[in-house]
């Protein structure tokens, strides 16, 4: 199956074809760097470096475009509120973001523009609205006349009838329609501002993106991404801007990622609900984080709660402790060439075939508009595989068996890798869970072993009373003991 992509301009699943074989343009809207990020920033990044990961792992040469929105008024007013300059402000929060979106694992993008840097081509391209008759000035304000573009708001499929009835134009402003919006905007004392044949003055917000995206990546690229809060203002009018200037399509697929609810109400600081990724991140795993939001379909609402981050760090331990058993098994047997199996039982026969199909159903999942939850499935199945194919334990007798534990897990490495999963060290990761689940709990990760060795010198010893008892007392502070014929391990509840 063939990538298909769902574009917000039409409606509905496209064929992806790019302008230029072999090679994807992609721009995604960044940041307004004034704070913290929060868990809504977290999904939208993270779902346009999977598509960024998936573009390349299908063999595409990607120049993938996010950019820094470094002047705005939330910009100018923090740094105002802080007596400090809009520069070290915004510099201080790009380096914050930089260091949230690597501990996240997120792939770099090709170029990380700052609107500061473009303030050129923003009023170039500004210039050549004026002059085709698309925008005009006032008392140094530049404004997009919204009634000059026939297309405007086709991406947001809006009624402008009855947005023009409830808009209205804010003090000091000088626009001619209620709908127009700001490319350029006149100094104020003690703003950030820059020379402008309409006088000193800052870009507006939606211009930098068209200066940005057409600088890097052409007039018209393959892919524009952003969360759905940006279909209406800023991509349409991108478009509005983009197309006015240039004459041509500017961009082929629009994708846009669903909202973030706070244990199923709409995110809001003013509801108290409102969390940093740094504050997430000091209870839960980075890539449980990533875990939880590639679980569900990128389009899709999804809901931020502690009992569903609970959920994803189970899933995810899962796939650890599959790889970790895979691991421990080919070490202790290792894989001969040409690996034989007389005779093969239905159930490694099934697990055989599931792996030998993994790729292909995953990539399969993927190709279909980028679907993580179905993708996590397969690999599911792909784990409860290699499970059975470890506990059936026939390695003398099956060599054949080890020779595809040791296929299976390099490939759940492999597609893990493009979802940016799994690439810890088993032991250490699931060690590193466990001492984390027990922070703030009067056991340590010592203090079980302990119990777990006491609990088997009694047994070696026939004293089973108390060996039920240790298990009991473990289970009742939320640890569970797991007992094999290689000994015992425990996990948390």
């Amino acid at each position: 199956m063939d990538l298909r992509i769902y574009n917000t301009l039409s409606g509905g699943k496209e064929p992806f074809v790019p302008l230029e074989p072999g090679r994807v343009r992609m721009y995604v809207c960044g940041v307004t760097v004034y704070d913290y990020c929060h868990i809504g920033h977290a999904r939208a990044n993270i779902v346009f470096d999977i598509v960024f990961r998936h573009l390349k792992y299908l063999g595409y040469d990607v120049t993938y475009v996010r950019n820094y929105t470094d002047v705005d008024d939330k910009i100018i007013n923090r740094a105002n509120e802080r007596g400090i300059s809009s520069k070290q402000l915004s510099e201080e929060f790009i380096k914050a973001f930089d260091e949230d979106m690597a501990t996240l694992g997120l792939l770099k993008p090709t170029h990380e523009p700052k609107a500061t840097e473009y303030i050129g081509e923003i009023v170039g391209l500004t210039e050549k609205l004026v002059d085709k008759g698309y925008a005009y000035a006032a008392q140094g304000d530049v404004y997009y006349a919204v009634e000059k573009f026939g297309p405007y708001l086709k991406l947001s499929k809006r009624n402008m009838e009855e947005m023009q009835a409830g808009a209205r134009i804010a003090p000091g402003e000088q626009k001619r329609n209620p709908m127009d919006f700001a490319l350029w905007k006149a100094a104020k004392p003690g703003e950030p501002s820059w020379d402008s044949p309409w006088g000193p003055g800052r870009p507006g917000w939606h211009i930098e993106c068209s200066a940005m995206s057409s600088s890097l990546l052409g007039d018209t690229f393959d892919i524009h991404g952003g969360g759905r809060d940006l279909i209406f203002p800023h991509h349409e009018n991108e478009i509005a801007q983009s197309e006015g200037a240039s004459g041509k399509s500017f961009v082929k697929y629009w994708m846009h990622n669903g909202f973030v609810n706070i244990n199923q109400e709409k995110m809001s600081k003013s509801l108290g609900n409102f969390f940093t990724i740094r504050e997430i991140l000091e209870r839960f795993d980075p890539e449980v984080i990533r875990f939880f939001i590639l679980s569900a379909h990128y389009r899709s609402p999804i809901d931020f709660s502690d009992q569903n981050l609970d959920e994803a760090k189970v899933g995810l331990s899962r796939f650890y402790e599959a790889l970790k058993a895979a691991d421990v098994t080919l070490r202790e047997h290792p894989v001969e060439e040409g690996g034989t199996c007389p005779q093969i039982s239905d159930s490694e026969r099934e697990a055989f075939d599931c792996i030998e199909a993994l790729e292909d159903r995953f990539t399969e999942a993927m190709n279909d508009d980028f679907n993580t939850a179905a993708a996590i499935g397969h690999l599911f199945d792909g784990v409860r595989s290699l499970n059975r194919l470890v506990g059936e334990g026939r390695f003398d007798t099956c060599s054949l068996s080890l020779r595809v534990i040791q296929d299976g897990a390099a490939l759940l490495r492999k597609l893990g890798g493009v979802l940016g999963l799994f690439g810890s060290e088993p032991e250490q990761w699931l060690a590193g869970q466990k001492q984390a689940g027990l922070a703030g709990s009067e056991l340590s990760a010592e203090d079980i072993e302990g119990l777990i060795e006491e609990r088997r010198l009694a047994r070696a010893q026939r004293d089973f009373a108390r060996a039920d008892q240790i298990r009991d007392e473990l289970a009742g502070k939320g640890v569970i003991l797991l007992d094999s014929a290689e000994g015992t391990t425990w996990k948390l509840k």
